[in-house]
């Protein structure tokens, strides 16, 4: 069967005015059968539809803090650095991506996107605006191969096909996370602290995101390995009798 080509959101070095690319994300995509391609960022709508017809999937990486403005707030002081270039490409190309019904996984900042497009907001800074008496640490230190909180699982979604387990350990390095849930969102996972860790959409072929970084701890961790593997399968052509058992493998 033909690999599928899968476009990969850029990463953005505004002091160098470059795009760049961590190799995790595109040696995972690799490694379980699919041609990651770096993708531009790009304004022009028709180079957008272009890119959303051409690809067979996408994958939307980490990185930038999402612009508050895109859930109507202001930005707080604890924000962090901003790419509105990330922000107007990505808004673009999600948008066509779910019109057209092609798989779409999510990331750290993926999730955020999907969220904060889809009607939802985030916690501009997880440590000032969220007060529990029992706190995850979100933001670890290096390695991130180290897995540091659990997550739990919900049931009939996508994500608890994929895994086959209610409860998995996570890495974790993010500041921002989901304060008000899209209702075109399904939580697919929950952090100890309450923390929406994963979503889903309903009725899409492959619309997943995860707040932890399994291109990190794909190679260590056989649950991260499966979210490559299920997305770059979900990006192949499916026969009719194709299940969600091949899906996993």
């Amino acid at each position: 069967m033909k690999k599928p080509m899968i476009g990969v959101l850029p990463l953005y070095d505004s002091n160098k005015e470059s795009y760049w690319m961590l190799p995790d994300y595109m040696n995972a995509i690799e490694e379980t059968g699919g041609i990651p391609v770096m993708l531009p960022l790009t304004q022009n709508l028709e180079i957008i539809a272009a890119l959303a017809n051409a690809f067979d999937g996408f994958l939307f990486t980490g990185g930038h803090d999402l612009h508050p403005e895109l859930y109507h707030e202001r930005v707080e002081d604890t924000c962090g650095e901003l790419c509105i270039e990330r922000d107007r490409m990505e808004a673009l190309l999600f948008q066509k991506v779910i019109e057209l019904d092609k798989p779409a996984f999510g990331i750290c900042r993926g999730l955020q996107l999907f969220n904060v497009m889809l009607g939802g907001s985030l916690y501009q800074d997880i440590p000032t605006q969220v007060h529990l008496s029992d706190p995850v640490n979100h933001k670890q230190s290096p390695p991130y191969t180290n897995l540091v909180h659990q997550v739990h699982i919900e049931q009939d979604n996508l994500l608890h096909d994929i895994v086959q387990t209610d409860m998995i350990q996570v890495n974790s390095y993010h500041h921002q996370g989901i304060k008000t849930l899209s209702d075109k969102l399904t939580a697919a996972a929950v952090a100890e602290d309450g923390l929406v860790e994963s979503v889903v959409m309903p009725n899409q072929k492959f619309v997943l995101a995860v707040q932890w970084h399994p291109e990190y701890s794909y190679k260590v961790d056989d649950h991260s390995h499966r979210l490559f593997s299920a997305f770059v399968t979900a990006c192949k052509p499916l026969s009719a009798d194709n299940n969600v058992e091949e899906i996993t493998a």
